[in-house]
Order: C-alpha cells, then sequence, then structure tokens
C-alpha cells in the first residue's frame, strides 16, 4: 500500500461510541483537526465500534452532530470499524503467514498479572485468542510533543490481536485504518500514548512507514482523574459552542485574542488554524479542565 498522492498530510480523529463527546475529547478533536487544516491536510473522522456491549447506540450520530455543530467538518465518509471484520481478518493471516501472530487460551488467571511471552503451541482451534509474538528488548520513538519516548517490551508481552470473545483488539484494527486510510500524522491524547509501541511493532510487521505522532496533554478533573464518559464528565451540547471553543483554544495554549470572544465558530477556526502552533503544548502532560466541564 502507498500513502495517498493528493496531500502530504493525513489525519484522523477516532472515537469510540461508549458515550457523547465531553470537553476532553473536543480537545482531541480540535487539536488534530487544527494540525490537519494548518498543514493544508485532509482530516478524516472514524467510529471505532468494536465492542458493541460497551456501545451506546446513539453515540456514534451524537458525536457526528456535534463535530458538525462546532464546524469541525470532515473530509470524505465516516468510517465504522464494525464493518471491516474482513480487512482485519485479513491482516491477522498475513501475520499468521510470517510466523507472528498465535493462537492463544492462557487465561488472565493463569498468567496472574503477568506479561504473555512466546508461543504457547495452542492446539485448540475455537475459544481462542489472537497474539501478536513481541520481541524482547526496548521501543523508542519520538513524539513531536513528548520528546523521546521509551516502552518496554519484555512489559508489553504478546499483545492480543482478536480477543477470546471474538471482538478485534484495538490495536489490530486501528493500525489496519490508518494504513489503509493513508493516516500520515496522528495528534491524540497522552492517555494512548502506551499503544504506541504495539503499533509501531504492527506496522513494522506490514511493512508500513509509521506516522508521525504528538500526543496532547490530558484534561483533568478536580481530584486528579482523567475528564472522560466513565468519570461522568459533562457531554457537549449546542449551546455555547462559541465560549468553549475559545476555551478550548485557550486551553491548548493557543492564546486567541480577547476580541474574539463570542465570534462565531467558522471565524474562531479561521484564526485557530491560521495561528496553530502544535509547539505551544510541548512537553505538558496534563491540566484541568474548566470546572463546568468536570464531573456532571
Amino acid at each position: 500500500m502507498t500513502l495517498p498522492t493528493h496531500t502530504s498530510y493525513t489525519g484522523r480523529f477516532a472515537p469510540s461510541p461508549t458515550g457523547p463527546l465531553h470537553f476532553g475529547s473536543l480537545l482531541a478533536a480540535l487539536a488534530s483537526f487544527l494540525d490537519a487544516r494548518a498543514a493544508q491536510g485532509r482530516w478524516l473522522v472514524r467510529i471505532e465500534d468494536l465492542d458493541p456491549p460497551r456501545e451506546d447506540p446513539t453515540a456514534a450520530a451524537s458525536i457526528l452532530q456535534i463535530l458538525d455543530a462546532y464546524g469541525l467538518h470532515w473530509d470524505g465518509d465516516v468510517r465504522y470499524q464494525s464493518q471491516r471484520n474482513d480487512v482485519y481478518q485479513a491482516r491477522l493471516e498475513q501475520l499468521r503467514q510470517r510466523g507472528l501472530a498465535f493462537a492463544c487460551q492462557c487465561s488472565r488467571k493463569q498468567l496472574n498479572g503477568d506479561a504473555h511471552h512466546g508461543d504457547c503451541r495452542c492446539q485448540a482451534s475455537s475459544d481462542i485468542a489472537w497474539r501478536f509474538l513481541c520481541p524482547k528488548g526496548d521501543y523508542r520513538f519520538n513524539d513531536a510533543l513528548q520528546g523521546e519516548w521509551c516502552e518496554s517490551l519484555d512489559a508489553i508481552g504478546d499483545f492480543v490481536l482478536k480477543r477470546r470473545d471474538g471482538p478485534w483488539s484495538y490495536q489490530l484494527a486501528v493500525v489496519s485504518d490508518d494504513i489503509d486510510q493513508g493516516i500520515t500524522h496522528i495528534v491524540r491524547g497522552i492517555d494512548l500514548i502506551d499503544s504506541t509501541a504495539r503499533q509501531a511493532l504492527l506496522y513494522q510487521a506490514f511493512a508500513e512507514p509509521l506516522p508521525a505522532y504528538a500526543h496532547i496533554p490530558v484534561a483533568l478533573e478536580a481530584n486528579g482523574q482523567k475528564l472522560s464518559k466513565q468519570n461522568l464528565a459533562r457531554p457537549l451540547t449546542g449551546e455555547n459552542i462559541s465560549a468553549t471553543l475559545f476555551q478550548a483554544l485557550q486551553w491548548l495554549n493557543q492564546a486567541p485574542p480577547a476580541d474574539l470572544h463570542g465570534a462565531a465558530p467558522a471565524e474562531l477556526l479561521h484564526w485557530a488554524t491560521t495561528h496553530w502552533r502544535l509547539s505551544a503544548l510541548h512537553g505538558l502532560r496534563e491540566q484541568s479542565a474548566p470546572v463546568y466541564f468536570q464531573r456532571a
């Protein structure tokens, strides 16, 4: 596969439909959108709906509605991972043929909290997970915001590609789609930085170039927990969009001028695209969210 020739930059925002967007997810969407638009690149939206029991059946439509209301208009069609089973199966088969994926029936109880290491030579053909055969050592990569980052592959171990109960893992699905969609730049929250080594190993296994990564800080509750759906962060609504966008730009250290307070979303986004500085977030890993965006 080759990267698209129509642009040198393709970014994406890929939420899971487990609930509505909140201020923390808006920050990730806005940062990735602005980074793509400032580079005159494409910005795609993908719904990562791989785990139906955890999903809210109304969330995907709600997410797209809020993105549109905030002026974060995407390019092309929205991709849904639930429709990509054949692609993920083909990718798994590639790894199996290269000796990099193996069947496994080891339970969490058997592993006792330890990482899985080495092909366990499982002979079963059903009720199995599929794992990636992880090499030893460390993996280092350079993040645009966090600098050199090192992950211990020994601590990661043989990670799951397809779960024993059926669903595809986040790692295999996201890499398959990022490759297929020609994603060149990934701007996302630092809470996902620990996935990068796993994903990089898959890129290498598929002989595909690694995208450029930039991990932005996460927004925190007053108690220090990550602002999240699980922690009941307040959902975004169609109200006070301009004020919320202005605060999001402030939180992203973009220093919007005071006279833009109350400006229409399109005007705010035009200014933000023209003045976008990803480097303003360099080295930051967490920041408190405005109080009224915290726990409902």
